[in-house]
């Protein structure tokens, strides 16, 4: 907190023991670029030449991160802040000054103007450049993977219906009615690079090169997307045909291979799946979204979309502290040996094709 310490202050300081919400909250207060997030906003912001004066950007920006990060509703992130000196602490107010912390109501029009302008899109854009200019992003493969987003089926609102812009899909034996969540993680670190957000029953594979970078040559994905390469958008691209789309197999009845000695198709999936783990670490955030009541979920398509963006945000400045160094390690120590294993299993199973 900015400015000279307060009784208060000097007294919290001097605690045993760091919650864990204290040390989250100061790992983003250091790795968030405040400055480049308040110039994105600020051309939406309103100016204050007519009405009360608003509140700093910065402030109800860091308000608004708050309630995404905890889940908390307009009025139940106020009174946290009233409540918890951590959160105080986030916000940097200060109470033995004249400004207080902003009501439920002026988060409630801020949060309506971040959706309706496509602010959050823009902000993850911005962390993505910032990212990639500090060096966290690798280039060279990307792992895609899809996700369903429940909504709220219930018909009991002002147009007595269903958001049109949701759809309901059978998954197994089950129907769900809601959007899919489309991913793009960066194979080496694990980042999100990209996110789509589509009806449920829109298929994971049309979406697919909307998730692939300009300068990605290899591309991860489980089971469902088998068929992608046969795709006529796949086929017709220059860039698309000639990536290398390693997808797990789909073994239903887990045949074992019938050749005598090392299991080879079983040790190149399982190879495959090492890199392409690195995805479900990230949809552990979309739990955030899936035990919740239907009357706490997103009613929106914009709601959805400005959530989803604000809490892979979160996520990727986190993982940047250091919790996915090893995962990058592994995967450059191995990789050549893989590649090799890899050509020798080719060459033994097509050596009229030289490997191929």
């Amino acid at each position: 907190m900015e400015g000279q310490q307060s009784f208060a202050d000097m007294e919290y300081g001097n605690r045993k023991r760091k919650t864990k919400r204290d040390a989250f909250e100061g790992i983003m207060e250091e790795v968030i670029p405040w400055e480049e997030w308040t110039a994105v906003v600020e051309p939406y912001y309103p100016n204050g030449a007519r009405g009360r004066p608003p509140r700093g950007v910065e402030t109800m920006l860091r308000m608004y991160l708050l309630a995404n990060w905890f889940n908390l509703s307009d009025e139940g992130v106020e009174e946290a802040i009233y409540d918890s000196y951590a959160f105080r602490k986030f916000m940097r107010i200060d109470f033995f000054g004249e400004e207080q912390v902003p009501d439920a109501t002026t988060l409630c029009k801020f949060r309506k103007m971040l959706n309706e302008n496509g602010i959050t899109k823009l902000l993850f854009d911005t962390m993505k450049a910032f990212l990639d200019r500090h060096g966290k992003l690798m280039h060279g493969g990307s792992i895609v993977d899809a996700t369903i987003i429940e909504a709220p089926t219930s018909t009991k609102n002002a147009q007595k219906k269903r958001d049109p812009e949701m759809h309901q899909v059978k998954k197994g034996n089950e129907w769900h009615f809601g959007e899919r969540m489309h991913l793009g993680v960066d194979a080496g670190t694990g980042y999100v690079h990209s996110v789509e957000v589509t009806a449920a029953n829109v298929s994971e594979r049309a979406i697919v090169p909307r998730l692939i970078r300009e300068d990605d040559e290899v591309v991860y994905a489980d089971a469902g997307y088998t068929g992608l390469t046969k795709r006529p958008e796949i086929q017709a691209d220059a860039h698309l045909s000639t990536i290398d789309y390693r997808i797990n197999t789909r073994n239903r009845h887990h045949w074992k291979t019938r050749a005598p000695g090392f299991d080879w198709d079983r040790y190149i999936e399982y190879q495959k799946s090492r890199i392409r783990s690195k995805v479900e670490y990230v949809f552990l955030d979309h739990q955030a979204f899936v035990p919740l009541p239907q009357s706490t979920l997103p009613r929106t398509t914009q709601e959805s979309h400005s959530g989803i963006h604000a809490m892979y945000m979160r996520k990727s400045l986190h993982a940047g502290t250091g919790q996915r160094k090893q995962g990058f390690l592994n995967m450059e120590r191995t990789s050549r040996f893989r590649l090799s294993l890899w050509k020798t299993y080719r060459f033994a199973k097509y050596p009229a094709q030289g490997g191929y």
